[in-house]
């Protein structure tokens, strides 16, 4: 019988744990241990969908590392299938490590390409931080006279179609501008705009347009076909789609591709009926719901491909490379998005691949190589070796491109003088208005799984990595934490770490239910 467990990470111990009096399902619950955060843990199980009440004179974390209940709490909590929700509705333990998972209060990419695939129209939104507007996106080959007028009346009335560059060329359809001449505020690869020549008249009336797209969308389709300029505006579509370029173009095409449809969509703004404005989320939630329609998230799009497809090239064969630690073989990689090269120091037989030692290791130039006091990153890489070596047999994953969590080496410096002016390492990215941790590890999960590790102890501190490389189907059967010595230098930085991201230094257990802290020694 399938059952669901809670697991709940507190920062101090949890003062008891009592069952919702009028819900009797909650006598199906049973303790068990199983495994949060990769460590063996008390916790609860619940055999089926129940109620209890969850009283704390602490401060809990759910599993989602993301909220927290505040001190005195009580917190009434439903358990429906494997999804906890609280009092306030949302859930507090779900899976976080599944990409298929929509963010909250988006469909499925699932959904929505099997809405394209049937030629619906879907609602797509990029980030706030980047046009912050939803588009009208369906399979150009799928238009209608129908489907065109509603893109019309609900759009701002200039309809494109992303295309790819080499169907673009094949029907000599050049860019309006070249790359190093555009101004458009995002880079959109407009191309000149076009008609069709067969079925048309003036080229504006939604049945003109129709023709036009139909024209473009298919494959026997020769350079005569259109007149220039017209009433559509084909996009160049960047090769590589939503993970080279988060756009709306990008996302258009590699919808209809994932719906096995010829690789071009339609895509076009929706404004806000009210005033004419870009429409914003919620409306555009509200909009969507109106109309029957699927909304998702470019963000979403972006993980749904990373999960699934291959983005990493091994070069050349293994390299025998002795170092301070013992001797290790070197494997390079070259991920295909952006040709940055990664390195893999395997140790030993991996065998079966089974429960191997792993750690994944962002490049930190100043720590790694000059030995900063201001983070632990060296100090992290030499305990991690050390541990492989002693082991007999493990894997580090050295990820470059990821200087400063992957804000980069020259804004890692400039965040470092706002730290001496009094700001601490989260704050002083936020000050430069730049992520907090913007570090992606689909490129080092496929390295750990194309070495042969199938299940491993991970040796990190940060549960956000703990995460993201479970998120790719690596099995992870413990953590290892890499505790170094706390210096005047680090030891704001890795109090900031526990206190503001996450870390974990340690664990502390109590009773029947598992308490998850930072329990670093000083």
């Amino acid at each position: 019988m399938a059952f669901t467990t809670l697991s709940l990470h507190s920062t101090t111990p949890i003062s008891h744990f009592q069952q919702w009096k009028d819900q009797p399902a909650i006598n199906h619950a049973k303790p068990c241990t199983t495994t949060v955060f990769g460590q063996p843990s008390k916790v609860l199980s619940i055999i089926k969908p129940s109620k209890f009440h969850l009283t704390t004179n602490r401060s809990v974390h759910d599993s989602s590392i993301l909220r927290s209940f505040n001190s005195n709490a009580d917190v009434d909590v439903t358990i429906t299938n494997s999804t906890i929700f609280g009092i306030d509705g949302k859930p507090i333990s779900v899976d976080e490590t599944d990409l298929d998972r929509p963010t909250e209060g988006f469909s499925s990419i699932e959904e929505a390409i099997e809405d394209v695939r049937r030629g619906k129209m879907v609602v797509v939104v990029d980030d706030e931080d980047r046009e912050n507007e939803g588009d009208l996106i369906m399979a150009a080959e799928a238009v209608t006279k129908e489907t065109m007028a509603f893109i019309v009346k609900h759009g701002t009335g200039i309809v494109c179609v992303g295309m790819k560059g080499e169907d673009l060329e094949r029907l000599n359809i050049p860019l309006m501008v070249d790359d190093k001449d555009n101004q458009e505020m995002l880079s959109t690869a407009f191309t000149i705009t076009v008609d069709g020549r067969d079925g048309t008249t003036t080229g504006v009336s939604a049945e003109d347009r129709v023709a036009t797209v139909v024209a473009l969308a298919s494959k026997h389709s020769k350079p005569y076909d259109f007149k220039r300029p017209g009433h559509i505006f084909p996009l160049r579509y960047r090769e590589g789609g939503v993970l080279k370029r988060p756009g709306h173009t990008e996302a258009s095409v590699d919808l209809a591709e994932l719906a096995g449809l010829f690789p071009a969509g339609i895509l076009c703004e929706i404004v806000d009926d009210e005033d004419g404005s870009m429409a914003r989320l919620p409306k555009l939630r509200q909009f969507a719901k109106h109309h029957g329609l699927k909304i998702i998230s470019i963000a979403d799009l972006i993980r749904y491909r990373r999960k699934r497809e291959k983005l990493i090239e091994r070069i050349g064969v293994p390299t025998r490379m002795p170092t301070t630690w013992g001797p290790f073989n070197a494997y390079c990689y070259k991920s295909t998005l952006d040709s940055i090269e990664h390195i893999a120091l395997v140790k030993g037989d991996l065998g079966d691949g089974e429960d191997i030692l792993v750690r994944v290791h962002s490049e930190c130039l100043t720590g790694d190589i000059f030995g900063s006091g201001r983070c632990d990153c060296g100090k992290q890489l030499g305990l991690a070796m050390q541990h492989i070596e002693e082991a007999g047999k493990g894997v580090l994953v050295y990820v470059r491109g990821q200087e400063g969590r992957g804000i980069g080496l020259g804004n890692k410096l400039l965040a470092y003088n706002l730290q001496d002016a009094g700001r601490d390492t989260v704050e002083a990215n936020q000050d430069l208005g730049l992520p907090i941790d913007s570090r992606d590890y689909t490129v080092a999960a496929q390295i750990v799984k194309d070495v042969g590790v199938r299940t491993m102890r991970l040796m990190t501190n940060n549960p956000a990595k703990y995460m993201g490389l479970k998120g790719y189907g690596l099995g992870i059967s413990g953590r290892v934490p890499l505790v170094t010595p706390i210096t005047k230098d680090n030891k704001r930085y890795l109090e900031t770490k526990r206190a503001k991201m996450g870390h974990v230094y340690g664990l502390e257990f109590n009773g029947g239910l598992s308490a998850l802290i930072g329990a670093n020694k000083k």
